[in-house]
């Protein structure tokens, strides 16, 4: 089962504004402590960035992040592979005088059998936590980062 995601959030910051938080990724770690292992080189494209993600349900999801194309501050496209994989885009654009919009839109599947397995028998909890993730993580993003 896919998990796909097309998502928007505003934010009371320039784009320019965003794109520094976004591009600060040593800090990751202490907005999102749900991000339980992170190692990334940055915000460039060709860059691989190491993760572990343990969303509510108590498990934990690895994966890499290869950043394929990086133009700031306005665009990054990945892949993603590892207990998930797939695609994903963030365009960060401008609404407003002094506010952002950032779109992510992704389109991932588990490739672990546990968590494929989720997916499949549980899809409404499966789908639930991811959004739980996304949406969260967003929130954290504007309170930590450009809040």
């Amino acid at each position: 089962m896919e998990l796909a995601s097309d998502r928007r959030w505003r934010f009371d910051a320039a784009p320019d504004e965003v794109w520094a938080a976004l591009a600060a990724t040593a800090e990751y770690p202490t907005w999102w402590p749900w991000l339980t292992a992170f190692d990334a080189a940055g915000l460039v494209a060709g860059a691989r960035w190491h993760c572990t993600v343990r969303p509510p349900l108590r498990y934990s999801v690895r994966f890499a992040v290869d950043l394929d194309e990086v133009v700031p501050p306005c665009v990054v496209t990945a892949r993603v592979s590892g207990d998930i994989a797939g695609r994903a885009r963030i365009d960060i654009t401008r609404h407003g005088t002094e506010r952002s919009e950032v779109r992510l839109v992704s389109a991932l599947t588990p490739t672990r059998r546990t968590i494929a397995w989720l997916t499949t028998m549980a899809g409404p909890i499966a789908r639930r936590s991811h959004d739980w993730v996304l949406d969260t993580g967003a929130r954290q993003f504007a309170a930590r980062a450009v809040g």
